[in-house]
């Protein structure tokens, strides 16, 4: 059975990318979210097995999302995708209780293998 996997992107671009990605190596996306607001309505009504969410959105940006989530559901995977240059916020989220981080621009193999590594 595929894993799956919700997308949380504010950019429709960066999810399109993101499910390809995924698509292509047997995941299952089920479902999408542009904001902080929808990925916890979100993941709160799909129960999925792993997150990509994104650091800097509007409404409620991505960590302020996972903590939500893990407040709720503490062994939720979750992995955040940041641009280059937010270290800072990449450290906040992992303290936050994110798996991993990925980069954007996305590289297939590192999306996989933070993926893998997250779900194992």
């Amino acid at each position: 059975m595929a894993n799956k996997i919700l997308i949380v992107d504010d950019a429709a671009f960066m999810r399109m990318m993101i499910k390809d990605i995924l698509v292509k190596n047997g995941y299952e996306v089920i479902g999408e979210a542009a904001d902080g607001v929808q990925a916890v309505e979100k993941y709160k009504e799909l129960s999925p097995d792993l997150v990509t969410m994104d650091i800097t959105m509007p409404e409620k940006d991505g960590i302020a999302a996972l903590k939500e989530i893990k407040g709720f559901d503490n062994s939720a995977k979750v992995i955040m995708c940041s641009a280059m240059g937010q270290q800072a916020m990449v450290i906040d989220a992992i303290q936050a209780g994110a798996k991993d981080f990925i980069v954007k621009p996305f590289q297939a193999d590192r999306v996989c293998e933070a993926i893998q590594k997250a779900l194992n």
